[in-house]
């Protein structure tokens, strides 16, 4: 039996869009001979289609989408991932399906029976668990089909009671198929290999694993669909952060050479900047595309975020697409100027210099009034901020730019940040990476030749919005910072195992409090590429009035 992996990348709703890249596969398939096409979890309207599901309509629209395709195929099976209507009265109104498609009908359904509920995850609001476990018949095989967590049995943050593969392996399957939607993490990836690894031994059975690869909004999905033999050995792994289409044949899989995991692992640590500079550029290439955008605008501060954000979106949408704006205060040093448009040369990016000095003097001449008597503080320093908020939104709005937030998540994660000033944006390109690994992803797009200038990278970071201030003026040194913040976001430990590793009591309450009293300015921020397995936005739920210690 030919079987093939079809990885693709959807549209969130996009039903014409993804039944035309399905029904594509399909015909790519039936021209090569292949028995079984395998398509992700969702696949019909995108993963996660999150409140679309609670409108009819767009369930309609799924159901019809299935029975279309089902139309395609003849003389071919498809396993298709989609959104189905809960025939009992109780329970939820939707199950998450897999459906079988055969001979122009459906001819079996699995649904996903461990709803995941943690980090990015909400599938509890929407879809009934699944109670029956019935292994699927064609071609003389039979197929446990599984949807993404229902494999997941070695996580020890998942405390499901009854585990799929458990009832469906009495059954006697003869292979294993897992649709998923499982998006990109740094060491992600590796985690999936282990875990499906682990399933292959402890069943004793093949596996097929379809994946999607795509960004939608926040969720960056890298594919790395893969089929594992029941010794647990790798025997063939689809690109990551690109559509793929593989052709495995069932009998091959036991008698074909494998790829060591253990192998991938060093590779994989050592790799790691290179998959978040690839899914960072997937992040913003389909957050345009798909949302019909094209131009990019940002503001060049001569800083080493600012610097990056335009160095990535060029390489995403093309320099021609991208407007880098320098916005010179009073306090803006000559090198701020000279290393932006250094830059803009190097990656041949386009640039508008609008100096805010009038601008400021005279916002601060119709508050004179108002702040007489009152020294300056950090409200003059948040009124320029806010000014080139202003005019990026007004070149944004005039133009149809989509405007680019350059915050990283050290800044986002304290605070450092101005609220309608430079957290404006219509997206947050590194806000889920710390400053310390803006460096190294600098450093890593340099690794060829300089195109961020090596003045950038070298000079002591600032805000410039004081004469001669520098970030360390209100903030730790960014690298014991960074390590505090992984432990307290990341690791999600609290202050005493804080202090317990080494770190200041004094520190960790004062960058605590920075942290925790800042939500309501995260709260407020564009959404932000998801690199880490904690981002900020969808992944970390907080409560802005919350009082921790």
């Amino acid at each position: 039996m030919k079987i093939a992996l079809a990885q693709q990348n959807y549209h969130i709703g996009n039903f014409q869009s993804n039944k035309t890249k399905i029904i594509a596969a399909i015909e790519r398939a039936k021209s090569e001979n292949v028995d079984l096409i395998v398509f992700p979890e969702l696949a019909v309207c995108g993963y996660p289609p999150l409140d679309f599901l609670e409108i009819h309509d767009f369930v309609e629209k799924c159901e019809s989408s299935i029975i279309e395709i089902a139309q395609v195929c003849k003389g071919i099976a498809a396993v298709l991932g989609a959104p189905r209507v809960n025939p009992e009265v109780e329970g939820k109104y939707l199950y998450n399906s897999a459906y079988l498609l055969f001979d122009g009908d459906i001819q079996g359904i699995s649904d996903k029976t461990l709803l995941p509920n943690y980090d990015v995850f909400d599938e509890y609001r929407y879809f009934e668990p699944n109670r029956r476990f019935e292994v699927l018949q064609y071609k003389g095989k039979k197929i446990a089909l599984t949807i993404c967590e229902d494999l997941w049995d070695v996580e020890d943050d998942l405390m499901y009671v009854r585990w799929p593969m458990d009832e469906l392996i009495k059954q006697n399957p003869d292979l294993i198929i897992n649709i998923a939607a499982s998006p990109f993490s740094e060491n992600h990836a590796l985690k999936r290999k282990k875990v499906l690894q682990h399933n292959a031994l402890k069943y004793d059975l093949p596996i097929i694993y379809v994946n999607h690869i795509g960004a939608q909004t926040e969720l960056v999905f890298d594919g790395g669909s893969m089929v594992m033999n029941r010794q647990g050995k790798l025997l063939c792994e689809l690109n990551y952060f690109e559509e793929d289409f593989r052709i495995v044949e069932f009998d091959w899989i036991n008698t074909a050479k494998s790829i060591p995991i253990e192998a991938d692992e060093k590779m994989f640590v050592e790799n790691g900047i290179e998959r978040i500079h690839k899914a960072l550029i997937l992040g913003i290439r389909d957050y345009f595309s798909k949302q019909g955008f094209s131009k990019a605008i940002l503001g060049l501060s001569g800083g080493v975020d600012s610097a990056l954000v335009y160095t990535l979106a060029a390489e995403a949408l093309g320099p021609k697409n991208v407007l880098g704006v320098l916005m010179p205060s009073p306090y803006s040093s000559e090198h701020s100027i000279t290393d932006s448009l250094k830059l803009a040369e190097n990656i041949q990016a386009q640039t508008l210099k609008l100096p805010i000095d009038e601008n400021f003097f005279s916002v601060k001449n119709t508050l004179a009034e108002s702040f007489q008597g009152l020294k300056e503080d950090v409200t003059e320093e948040n009124i320029q901020s806010r000014l080139r908020g202003l005019l990026l939104m007004a070149l944004s709005n005039k133009f149809g730019y989509i405007l680019l937030n350059t915050s990283n998540k050290s800044e986002l994660a304290v605070g450092y940040g101005t609220l309608y000033g430079d957290m404006c944006g219509g997206l947050s390109v590194i806000g889920d990476l710390y400053k310390t690994r803006v460096y190294e992803l600098c450093n890593y797009i340099n690794r060829y030749r300089e195109l961020i200038p090596e003045h950038i990278l070298t000079k002591a970071p600032s805000a410039e919005l004081r004469p001669d201030q520098k970030d360390s003026d209100s903030l730790p040194d960014y690298d014991l910072l960074d390590k505090l913040l992984y432990a307290y976001i990341e690791q999600q430990k609290g202050p005493e195992s804080l202090m317990n590793m080494g770190f200041d009591e004094i520190l960790v309450h004062r960058v605590l409090r920075m942290v925790n009293s800042n939500e309501y300015k995260r709260f407020q921020t564009a959404p932000i590429l998801r690199i880490s397995t904690k981002a900020f936005g969808m992944g970390r739920r907080m409560p802005i009035v919350g009082k921790y210690f």
